[in-house]
């Protein structure tokens, strides 16, 4: 059943063969079932060795009864996507995820997720294989995919567990890539915006040919891709952060000049402000930190790929891959600081300023006089050497913006032999192992343990501490009152490294049993077989990275790993029931089940097994019209980052804290829950609102999580009017899928609610109110992360999750003056997006809303929106060798979310603007494509015709990262217009 297209040698390249066999040797499949598709796709079917995405079954005739978008070559040039994340995340189904559009805290990675599961329940196959994660999380890294020599991209959405085993709950991606490729390619292309910015330079060379009497093909690829960044400072309506709920300039209490919270007996905020020498008492200017970030993430990627195969004997096939990838990545986020710490200041420090000095004194109880004889006091022997202590907010300006660099290596060899058994029966036996690692280094971040040595000084050249290469600081100062020695000794550098690998082996057999039923004439096709997986995965950081709340405005990490193993057994049958009846052209049934055994490997960690399964029917009622259903039972097992994580510091989106302000002021209940919490009771009345609109969180991991569970069912039709619109194809499908036992956190608003949802109602000793813990000396949720816990999110299996909705895709094709006209459309209508985050939490619909709290929640991705309507609709029009085609890309209208209204009020809404609501939006891209000869082909485009501004709804309404530059920019166009050209030279 194996099949081989023979082309001829190429003796130029056999000199190399020996250099690509050694790198890996592969294969690519062919299309062959009934899906809807996204632009052209004519080209999508001109491969010869058979995957059909959502089936193990092998064979020509059959076709799934689980929808698939199709994606084809031809596509993706008229894109001129640089990168499979930027393919896949303006397609109908997925969600946008971390991408180059995400600048806080992305490690350089580009995830894929589809129905707004989250990023880690679907699988990425490449040629229907996985491929070594990037993460902690087991995720791909969608850069390492060879995108120039994707023949085709298949989506299939609504569970594929059975199919592909755990993790593909909401579906899979599949890149399918060329096989026999023969000659030379070259492709190179150059982007850069209308406004001169965000360039994008990609090439890649793919050499391939037949040997061995063309017994045998090879091919190897190289590419090399680098993007400049864009600044969110060169954008006019990113320069200035501004308030979601006031629509005033905006930004960070992590300020510049320096705010100090009082924490002694007077209590209160300063700020002092080094131009006039005066103190504001109460008020501080917020610090804007947009500028610094940016839209675009610097990117510099390496990538060598090979595939080959050889028939070593009649009908016996040895095959093998190998990829290596080398990514460089770098973010860039305002300058770092102190957030909300204590620090110890001597009140002769000799950078001081009195008005400052005096305030501290009466904070602290010191008399006038004593606090004038401790000015001059620079020895702590001396009796009037004195301290205070206080709380100290500062952006550390002069130190520069934080600069996270992360680099990236994987590698992932597979090899297999594959063959006939008999003439009914064929089998593939594989293996494979690929390991990936992310060195992170990161400069321009303050050390608070040196800044509190720097801080405890009483002259300017050495620290009270003795310690070497101490600097005594001045955070009192305007711009330039840091300098570089100071710099030197509190900006410290930082490494980290996370390591994952996957090690996988597979055998099965397929083929058909020779028996029909009796009312159909071709046999029933089965596959059956086993597999084995191993993933482990590690983290490991210096003394820096590691010590919790040292580095400003950055997460700890601590080093930890881990891993486990799947055994699992398989079986699929595809059995044509009825043929050529009336009624019934053809009526197919589709089934499978897969038992998996999982081994943790951790002391006592208790095994657990699964068993997924599938049914499904395929009924052709007649040429032209075909209905299908699909039932999947999926799994999700728990990832090495969910079983194995220790309690991490990190921050997440609140604005209303129910302890701020004079909220607790004559509230007995309410008192005592937040001084349970640990706020001091002088600081009842006077506790600040969350800075930023973020808190301190504690994530952790969890060896008691089970595997969750998931039912999904697709219905659908498909009509090919052949005699009456030739060329038309128009494909329904609804989805439905539902997790239970989710694997989830609440979200910080859920945690609140857990203790406050009725503030009459809180109490001191209810757990819920217990998990949280405030700042000691100011009562707030934010501050020194090693005294200030905040929320407590541990991973449980008490989430629920549903979506529901209806995907619509149509193609036609006809022959229009002289030339042909080819209209697609796919579009997606999501009905409801529901996260329940426990039994006790409320149920979030977030299908159609925004905010720190909606959008993907139960994803560790959590913020991405999800409109309740998205699609895309595609003309072109060819003549001999020229193509225009314009694609329209529809996004739906939006809302800020009803219930997280409750908590922040409503979003501002007057002068002409509504940050509650965002329009529809539309966005244009034109390209133009022209066979200069029959070895040359160039592409021009401009993507955002009309150079569409983002919608503006400030920094604040929708979760950090997702929500910056006062829009989302993982959703919405943030670098305007974009001019594209590439030039692909074929031999």
């Amino acid at each position: 059943m194996l099949s081989y297209r023979k082309k001829s040698f190429q003796s130029c390249l056999m000199s190399g063969a020996a250099i690509i066999l050694g790198v890996g040797v592969g294969s690519a499949p062919s299309f062959a079932q009934s899906s809807s598709s996204v632009g052209s796709s004519a080209d999508a079917q001109q491969n010869d060795e058979l995957v059909v995405t959502g089936t193990l079954i092998k064979n020509a005739a059959v076709a799934s009864a689980t929808p698939v978008q199709v994606t084809g070559s031809e596509e993706i040039r008229l894109r001129q996507s640089n990168t499979a994340e930027d393919l896949l995340k303006t397609l109908p189904g997925v969600v946008p995820s971390l991408g180059s559009s995400f600048n806080i805290g992305n490690p350089g990675f580009s995830f894929v997720d589809l129905r707004g599961l989250g990023s880690n329940r679907n699988v990425v196959l490449l040629d229907g294989q996985r491929i070594a994660p990037a993460d902690l999380l087991g995720r791909v890294d969608l850069n390492n995919i060879p995108l120039a020599l994707v023949a085709r991209v298949e989506n299939l959405t609504g569970g594929a567990s059975t199919t592909y085993g755990a993790d593909a709950v909401s579906g899979v991606v599949n890149f399918i890539t060329r096989r026999d490729f023969t000659g030379v390619e070259l492709n190179m292309s150059d982007q850069i915006t209308s406004r001169g910015d965000g360039n994008y330079f990609r090439a890649d060379a793919t050499f391939g040919g037949n040997f061995a009497e063309d017994r045998g093909n090879m091919v190897l690829s190289f590419g090399y891709q680098k993007a400049k960044p864009v600044s969110q400072g060169a954008r006019s309506f990113s320069r200035i952060a501004i308030d979601s709920f006031d629509n005033s300039p905006a930004g960070s209490s992590y300020a510049f000049p320096a705010v100090f919270d009082l924490i002694g007996q007077t209590g209160g905020r300063i700020q002092l402000r080094p131009q006039t020498g005066t103190v504001n008492n109460g008020i501080y200017a917020p610090f804007n930190f947009n500028p610094d970030n940016i839209f675009q993430l610097p990117f510099e990627r390496y990538n060598i790929y090979s595939s080959g195969h050889y028939e070593i004997a009649d009908g016996i096939e040895i095959y093998g891959r190998g990829i290596y990838s080398k990514n460089k990545s770098t973010t860039i986020i305002a300058a770092s600081g102190v957030t909300g710490a204590n620090v110890a200041i001597p009140l002769s420090n000799p950078y001081l300023p009195s008005a400052v000095r005096n305030l501290f004194c009466a904070d602290s109880g010191f008399s006038a006089s004593v606090c004038n004889a401790a000015a001059s006091a620079t020895n702590p022997a001396d009796p009037n050497y004195r301290t205070v202590t206080e709380s100290l907010r500062y952006r550390s300006v002069d130190l520069g913006p934080r600069i996270d660099r992360y680099e990236t290596q994987v590698f992932d060899i597979r090899a297999g032999v594959r063959g006939a058994l008999t003439s009914h029966i064929d089998f593939d036996v594989s293996g494979s192992y690929g390991e990936s690692s992310n060195d992170h280094s990161q400069q321009g971040y303050m050390s608070l343990s040196r800044t509190r040595d720097a801080l405890l000084a009483t002259n300017t050249s050495s620290c009270l501490s003795g310690n070497t290469g101490c600097v005594p600081i001045n955070v009192f100062g305007d711009r330039g009152s840091i300098n570089e020695n100071m710099a030197g000794y509190v900006s410290v550098p930082a490494l980290s490294v996370v390591r994952s690998s996957l090690a996988q082996a597979q055998g099965q057999i397929s083929g058909d049993v020779g028996i029909a039923s009796p009312l159909a004439e071709r046999p029933v096709d089965f596959a059956v077989g086993g597999s084995y997986r191993k993933y482990h995965a590690s983290q490991s950081a210096d003394a820096f990275k590691s010590l919790v709340g040292d580095l400003g405005l950055d997460s700890a990490l601590t080093p930890f790993e881990g891993g486990y193993n799947v055994v699992e057994g398989f079986a699929e049958v595809i059995a044509p029931l009825v043929t050529d009846r009336p009624a019934f052209r053809n009526l197919t049934l589709e089934t499978g089940v897969r038992y998996s055994r999982y081994s943790v490997d951790a002391p006592s960690s208790p095994k657990f097994n699964t068993t997924t399964y599938k049914a499904g029917l395929n009924w052709t009622v007649v040429d032209g019209i075909k209905l299908r259903g699909m039932y999947q039972h999926s799994v999700r097992a728990p990832n090495i980052n969910e079983l194995f994580s220790p309690p991490v510091s990190g921050f997440g989106n609140l604005s209303v804290d129910p302890c701020a302000g004079s909220a607790p002021v004559g509230n007995a209940a309410l008192t005592a829950v937040c001084i349970a919490q640990g706020a001091p009771a002088s600081r009842i009345g006077s506790i600040g609102q969350p800075a930023s609109g973020e808190v301190n969180i504690v994530n952790s991991g969890n060896l008691a999580l089970k595997p969750e569970t998931a039912n999904s069912f697709t219905l659908g039709v498909v009509l090919e009017p052949r005699n009456m619109i030739p060329g038309l194809s128009v494909t329904i499908d609804y989805f439905n899928i539902k997790i239970t036992d989710a694997i989830t956190a609440l979200s910080t608003l859920d945690a609140i609610s857990g203790c406050f949802g009725g503030v009459t109602a809180a109490s001191a000793s209810s757990p819920a109110c217990l998990a949280i813990g405030r700042n000691p000396s100011t009562g707030t949720l934010d501050g020194d992360a090693a005294t200030t816990r905040g929320l407590a999110l541990p991973l449980t299996n008490s989430g629920r999750v549903l979506t529901d909705g209806i995907d619509l895709g149509v193609n036609y094709r006809r022959d229009v003056g002289p030339g042909l006209l080819a209209l697609s459309f796919a579009g997606t209508w999501t009905n409801r997006a529901v996260f329940k985050a426990s039994a006790a939490a409320v149920s979030r619909e977030c299908a159609g809303y925004y905010s720190a709290n909606c959008g993907t929640p139960a994803a560790p991705d959590r913020g991405a929106l999800q409109p309740k309507y998205v699609w895309n609709q595609r003309t072109s029009y060819t003549v001999g060798p020229a193509t225009l085609s314009l694609l329209w890309r529809h996004i739906g209208a939006m809302s800020y979310e009803p219930l997280a209204q409750l908590s922040t009020g409503p979003a501002y809404v007057g002068g002409g603007v509504d940050y509650g609501h965002i329009k529809a939006y539309n966005y244009f891209d034109l390209s133009a494509r022209i066979e200069i000869s029959t070895n040359y082909e160039l592409t021009l485009s401009v993507q955002n015709l009309a150079d569409k501004q983002p919608p503006f709804v400030g920094y604040d309404i929708g979760a950090t990262g997702f929500n910056a530059g006062n829009t989302f920019p993982s959703t919405y166009d943030t670098l305007g217009r974009r001019f594209a050209a590439s030039l692909r030279i074929k031999y």
